[in-house]
Parts: structure tokens; C-alpha cells; sequence
């Protein structure tokens, strides 16, 4: 059934504040590691996609609901959206590393930049729906948006950690963080054997988890940044920091679920850019929660201020590409 555009546009919102939002609770655990916090936030992940499409999702008429509807489901469309869950889970882990060494104001606007940029063009190859010229002007004004937010920071900051492995390290999240949109949506194109967007989500969720065990256990021994942590730090955590951890999981499925369902309305490549315009979000929690920028100077502002324009542009611009 298709949506109507004005619910569309209430989920792509939806999907930006709660992908900008759900690092909060990282934040509240106040210094656990995030390798340890990880372990909780995959896990959060996986029970809410799976629990959404178990209760929620809808199958064609006459087809069977999730999960028996998998049988019926290609076995690439499997593959891809398990593999979106694999590639996205690396490139998450990347970008906090690369937050951790080299600041904010560096990762975010080289990492999540070009998962904008080569992320929606990619999107858009697999499923060209919405006018191409005007996605690209929505996306080029959301790429000069998060230079501004990197203005911000680096202004406020007044300090440079920038050193060639963290540049690389958020140029490789960035191309991983491109990667998952366009092998979800591939996974969904409407053909014999496609899943639907919550289908999607649930296997996506499980190739999460299923690659949280490799992936976090090796940066648990080999950290990019700070030394090794053990499973019996874990183990010995607080209930309150591992209940922030599946919290954080959750808020980032309701995001995505949100996404995946507009985009199956007015386009994949639409709906991912106004999402990854989260960043929007994420500054509004560090300037009026977390106080980041408590007596700016006006630098940041004034780079503050050219943030909320560019991304309002965009965001409008955007708007009028389906």
C-alpha cells in the first residue's frame, strides 16, 4: 500500500532525528567505552527490527506475513540486505573511531559527507525515482551544511588532531556508509521474491549482530584509539549503561525503519539524503542539551547559523525531487 506523501515526509523527518538523536545514549553512559557499548546497541538493534517486522509488517495479499513471508523471498534480496546490515555495522564502528582520534569537526564532514554524496548517487542507481538535478542540488547544499557544522566545531575547538590514518579512516567509513542504502534498497526493488521495507530491516538487523561478534571483538583487542578492553568489563557494567545501549539500538531502528518506509513511497535515494542530514539534530542536542557551544565564539556562530540555512535548503529543495 502506498503512502500518502504528506506521511512520507513525517517518516524522512522522523528517520533524521532519530539517526541524529540516538548517540545520546552513548553520551548519558558518561566514559564507558563504546566498544562495550556497542555489544548492547547491536543487540537493541536486532530485537526492535525484529520485533517491528514480526507485529507490523504488512505482505502482499494473499502472501504469508514475516517471518514465514522469507521463504517466498529471492535469496539475493537475503544476501544484499544481510550484507547492507554487515557494511553498515564496519562503517558505524569506523566513524566512532574516527571520531575518537581525530574530533568531531574532521570525521563527521569527511565521513558522513561522502556517505551524502556517493551514498544518494549510488541509491539512485539502483532505483532511479525523483528527478536526478534536483537531488543533487538538495545534496550539494546538505555537503556545504556539514562543512559549516565542521566550522562550527573546528572554530569552538581552535585545535587540529588531523593525521593521515584518521583521514583515511573516515574516508573508508564514508565509502562503507554509502554502500548500505543502495544494497537495501536493492533488496526491495519491486519484482517476484523482493522483500518489503521491514522484511529488510529485520535481516539487515541480523547481519548487524551476526557481525558485531567479529568486527567489535577485534577493535576490542586492536582499538584504533585507547587501550584493549575485555568482556569482563562488559560483563561487570552497570544496568543503567547497558539498558542507555539497547535504548540506543532502538532509536536507531525506529530512524531507519522510518526510512526504508518512505523510501519504498518516493524514492530511496530521497529518503536517505534527508536522513543523513542528521547532523542537523545532532547539533541542536550539542548546543542546547550538551552545551557545546556555550559562550561561542562567533566564528561558530556565525558557521552555526549558515548550518540551519543550508541544511533548511536542502531539505525544501529535496522536497519538490519527487
Amino acid at each position: 500500500m502506498a503512502l500518502p506523501a504528506s506521511l512520507a515526509w513525517t517518516l524522512m523527518i522522523l528517520s533524521m532525528v532519530c539517526w541524529g538523536s540516538w548517540a545520546n545514549t552513548f553520551k548519558l553512559t558518561r566514559g564507558v567505552r563504546f566498544e562495550l557499548f556497542y555489544w548492547d546497541y547491536a543487540i537493541g538493534v536486532a530485537v526492535s527490527a525484529l520485533l517491528l517486522a514480526t507485529l507490523t509488517d504488512s505482505a502482499a495479499p494473499g502472501a504469508a506475513a514475516f517471518p514465514a513471508s522469507l521463504l517466498g523471498t529471492r535469496p539475493s534480496a537475503l544476501l544484499q540486505a544481510f550484507a547492507a546490515g554487515v557494511v553498515f555495522n564496519l562503517a558505524n564502528l569506523l566513524l566512532v573511531a574516527a571520531i575518537a582520534i581525530a574530533g568531531l569537526a574532521v570525521a563527521f564532514p569527511v565521513s558522513i559527507g561522502a556517505a551524502l554524496i556517493v551514498g544518494t548517487a549510488l541509491t539512485y542507481f539502483v532505483e532511479s525515482k525523483g528527478a536526478p538535478l534536483i537531488i543533487s542540488l538538495g545534496v550539494a547544499l546538505a555537503a556545504v551544511a556539514i562543512l559549516c557544522c565542521a566550522a562550527a566545531y573546528r572554530a569552538q575547538a581552535n585545535s587540529n588532531t588531523v593525521t593521515r590514518k584518521s583521514v583515511i579512516i573516515c574516508l573508508v567509513s564514508g565509502l562503507l556508509m554509502a554502500s548500505w542504502a543502495p544494497l537495501a534498497a536493492a533488496s526491495m526493488q519491486k519484482s517476484p521474491g523482493a522483500l518489503m521495507p521491514l522484511s529488510s530491516l529485520a535481516v539487515f538487523s541480523v547481519g548487524v549482530l551476526l557481525s558485531t561478534l567479529p568486527f567489535n571483538l577485534y577493535f576490542m583487542r586492536r582499538p584504533l584509539n585507547g587501550p584493549p578492553v575485555s568482556m569482563r568489563e562488559y560483563l561487570a557494567g552497570g544496568i543503567g549503561w547497558h539498558l542507555l545501549g539497547l535504548l540506543g539500538g532502538v532509536v536507531w531502528t525506529i530512524g531507519t525503519a522510518s526510512n526504508l518506509l518512505a523510501g519504498h513511497a518516493v524514492g530511496f535515494a530521497i529518503s536517505y539524503a534527508i536522513g543523513q542530514s542528521a547532523p542537523l539534530v545532532a547539533s541542536l542536542w550539542g548546543i542546547f542539551v550538551w552545551k557545546e557551544f556555550a559562550g561561542a565564539k562567533p566564528a561558530a556562530t556565525r558557521s552555526l547559523a549558515a548550518m540551519f540555512f543550508f541544511y533548511v535548503a536542502a531539505i525544501a529543495v529535496l522536497s519538490r525531487a519527487g
